[in-house]
């Protein structure tokens, strides 16, 4: 299939088989909002089921005190619950 056939799920799927990635980075490559990429990221994962292939999440982390026990480790928090820091790193994805 040629890229500009595949649906932005599918080329993202193939972008996050070669290299790891954030929601905003992800935003910024196929130009939508990073709400809308967590989304493709989401549906990605559900489309993955029996092909021997999984959704990889490196959850997000607190820059200032290291804390990534997240409820969520796909979601994009805010501020971290322990420290109370908005240096929060994004959590990333990969196909694998």
């Amino acid at each position: 299939m040629r890229e500009a056939d595949a649906t932005t799920r599918e080329r993202i799927a193939d972008r996050l088989r070669a290299e790891t990635l954030s929601a905003s980075a992800l935003a910024a490559e196929f130009d939508v909002t990073a709400d809308a990429a967590l989304t493709h990221v989401q549906h990605v994962a559900k489309s993955l089921d029996g092909t021997g292939e999984q959704l990889l999440v490196a959850p997000p982390e607190c820059r200032e005190c290291g804390f990534s026990d997240f409820d969520d480790p796909a979601n994009r928090p805010s501020r971290c619950p322990e420290c109370k820091s908005e240096a929060v790193a994004e959590p990333s994805f990969r196909v694998e």
